[in-house]
């Protein structure tokens, strides 16, 4: 039986993003051949004022590999995180949070049962969704926009 090809075989780039001293790299899809302009095909983790489907400039690293630039057209999406901690990963608890974002319309992509980044679509309203995760008593964070973004210095 043959490999299923990777995501670098269907197209598929890392756009590597640097933020709050964290690094972390991104699916993404090239637009046009010979252009340095990718859709991102998954959620920032760290990255502020990035969200999945934004396009986005990358300057040429290696191989598959890019830089961030900047992004130069918005998805409409907006990213939020989840903190869940130790004690609450891997609960039937989790499961429902995670359940009642899906229902609200969302997804989210998981790293290691404790960090969440949830993609909020454009036709989801982020009061909804923030108002649902301040019922939950868990941390979360607006990260694109950011709370400073939406509310100023308060």
């Amino acid at each position: 039986m043959a490999a299923k090809p990777s995501l670098a075989d269907q197209g598929y780039v890392k756009i590597q993003l640097s933020d709050g001293g964290y690094i972390e790299t991104l699916w993404a899809v090239r637009l046009k051949p010979g252009q340095d302009r990718f859709r991102l095909d998954n959620s920032p983790f760290f990255a502020y004022r990035i969200s999945e489907a934004d396009i986005v400039e990358g300057t040429y690293i290696a191989d598959g590999f890019y830089e961030f630039v900047r992004v130069t057209e918005r998805s409409g999406n907006r990213t939020v995180r989840l903190t869940f901690g130790d004690e609450k990963a891997d609960t039937p608890e989790a499961e429902r949070v995670l359940n009642g974002i899906i229902a609200l319309g969302c997804n989210y992509e998981g790293m290691f049962n404790k960090l969440v980044s949830i993609t909020v679509p454009p036709e989801v309203l982020l009061e909804d969704l923030a108002s649902y995760l301040i019922s939950t008593d868990l941390q979360w964070e607006h990260a694109d926009p950011t709370y400073v973004d939406l509310f100023g210095d308060d």
